[in-house]
């Protein structure tokens, strides 16, 4: 099976890259292959606790599912801080990351897709 390194760049709710990213993951996941998400730019948002939008799919729940599926998710520290992010923002099973990290993920991959 692939590796596939899915980079997030767009907030959650305002166009759906995000939610096609997900629905990428968790699809990729559920049919066997492995999948590693970076958050960055604003795409750090959709890993931000207590989401609850009333008309739109939940990305929280989406990631929170792949996560569950055995998905490894890391969020760019820089891109957080700057939009006022602490750790504790965030879904605990999340971790900090760099670009050095992404690149790392970048090397080991398959197949690498940014949304």
């Amino acid at each position: 099976m692939a590796c596939f390194t899915v980079v997030i760049t767009e907030a959650p709710y305002g166009r759906e890259r995000a939610y096609t990213a997900l629905r990428f993951a968790l699809t990729a996941l559920i049919d066997g292959h492995k999948v590693r998400l970076f958050l960055v730019q604003d795409g750090v948002f959709v890993a931000k606790k207590d989401q609850d939008p009333a008309e739109f799919p939940n990305h929280l729940e989406y990631l929170s599912q792949t996560i569950k599926e055995g998905a490894e998710v890391k969020v760019c520290t820089p891109c957080a801080k700057a939009r006022g992010l602490l750790v504790e923002d965030l879904l605990q099973e999340v971790s900090l990351a760099t670009m050095h990290d992404l690149v790392r993920w970048s090397a080991d991959s398959d197949q690498v897709l940014s949304f």
